[in-house]
């Protein structure tokens, strides 16, 4: 199976690299990735040779959020078709989440807002140490909201206040501290701490570790349909407000929005 957006290669032992392949977009999130990895997460999870699943990013970065081309249809669609597409990243997240694979997260460069909600539904991250985390969001007048129960499920409230509604950037150290990231390496040493964290299951009893998984996603924070329909909705509002109208012109036209102090 060919794709645009994405690449997926399996070794002989059965671990796959799915890999986001628009290097030259910094892995940005376009309809046709959101697509892509939701199709791709149902023929992993059905796929009884592959052990473990390795996400990670092409070339300078991990994934650096929404894609400019699709935040535009989203600023000139109706409310019906913003709620449509956030559905489908939604949807795309829970399949990832729901992955009965254990999903290692190798982050490089930058991983900003739905980057952040990709790492979140890995069961575990190794990031560089230069990679530079941010949920940039509210800097548009928008809010982070279809990623938000799984970032929550990650970093807890607590944590997640801390860089959830500042747009502030912060570096892999503070990720971790966040319990967004297991471990930070340098890049020398990233493929073979990424090979660390899959040789234990190689040993392990493939349906025990998928059951596993699901006994630890039941007795975490629930993210139920409602739960997603109510971040579907309140990105949707969001979206209607003059600040996301402002914040969004601002940044297609180059410029500061007008909340932004001189």
């Amino acid at each position: 199976m060919s794709f645009e957006t994405i690449s997926l290669a399996v070794d002989h032992r059965g671990v796959a690299t799915l890999t986001l392949n628009r290097p030259e977009k910094h892995n940005s999130l376009s309809a046709t990735m959101i697509s892509e990895l939701t199709e791709v997460a149902a023929q992993l999870a059905e796929d009884d040779t592959v052990r473990v699943v390795v996400l990670t990013g092409a070339g300078a970065s991990f994934c650096a959020g929404g894609d400019l081309g699709w935040m535009r249809e989203q600023f000139e669609a109706d409310r019906e078709t913003r709620m449509t597409e956030a559905r489908k990243l939604a949807m795309m997240l829970q399949s990832l989440n729901e992955l009965p694979k254990p999903l290692i997260g190798r982050v490089q460069g930058q991983a900003f807002g739905g980057g952040i909600g990709m790492m979140s539904v890995c069961d575990t991250v190794i990031a560089v140490d230069s990679a530079k985390f941010g949920l940039t969001e509210v800097r548009l007048g928008l809010i982070p909201a279809t990623i938000s129960p799984y970032v929550l499920a990650r970093m807890g409230e607590g944590k997640a206040r801390r860089v959830f509604m500042s747009a502030r950037l912060f570096g892999a150290e503070e990720a971790r501290d966040l319990d967004l990231v297991a471990k930070v390496v340098s890049e020398a040493d990233l493929d073979a701490a990424i090979e660390k964290e899959i040789k234990p299951y190689l040993s392990a009893a493939p349906a025990a570790v998928a059951a596993s998984k699901a006994l630890a996603r039941s007795l975490g924070p629930e993210i139920t349909e409602e739960i997603i329909d109510d971040t579907i909705r309140r990105l949707a509002e969001t979206w209607e407000t003059p600040e996301a109208r402002e914040g969004i012109s601002a940044f297609f036209e180059k410029r500061k929005a007008n909340w932004v102090g001189s």
